[in-house]
């Protein structure tokens, strides 16, 4: 579930050509995982045929990508809108903060108990310049965990490095 989160924020890198940074934070004492990245901001806006707000639809409503042309040749990551509502369902508390610098409004969410429970998004108008941040509660029973082990830490940071790499 780190993956999907970290793909993504590989993915804007290719999209935005913006983008020139991804942080990763592992709170082991919180349970938690970070992803930042200064690629562009999703839109903060309502999306037109969905009627919810673009970040809401990317993180919280399956089946809802723009990567399911099977024609088109791809360089990024994912597939079918999945990626990161599958760590929103495997979590137990899942944020999603963006900055939009065309709309100069930045915006949060908040999912609780395996994206059953969604809470209103907070929008406010912003001077910060464009970023993305998801952090994520992973919902260690579900993987016969009690904590954050080295080992999966350990992948994580390995994982980071080969993103940077490439």
């Amino acid at each position: 579930i780190f993956d999907e989160i970290l793909v993504n924020a590989a993915d804007n890198l290719v999209r935005s050509g913006t983008q020139d940074t991804i942080k990763v934070e592992v709170n082991r004492a919180k349970g938690s995982i970070s992803v930042w990245n200064n690629g562009l901001g999703l839109p903060v806006q309502i999306h037109k045929e969905h009627g919810c707000h673009v970040p809401e639809l990317v993180f919280g409503h399956l089946l809802t990508s723009d990567n399911y042309d099977d024609s088109e040749r791809k360089v990024t990551g994912g597939r079918n809108g999945y990626g990161a509502k599958l760590t929103n369902i495997f979590s137990t508390r899942f944020i999603v903060e963006t900055a939009d610098s065309r709309s100069g409004k930045s915006y949060k969410q908040v999912w609780e108990k395996n994206m059953n429970t969604r809470h209103q998004p907070q929008i406010k108008s912003t001077q910060l310049e464009d970023f993305t941040q998801v952090t994520f509660f992973p919902d260690l029973a579900r993987f016969g965990m009690t904590a954050l082990e080295d080992d999966i830490v350990a992948l994580m940071q390995r994982r980071g490095y080969d993103v940077a790499a490439s």
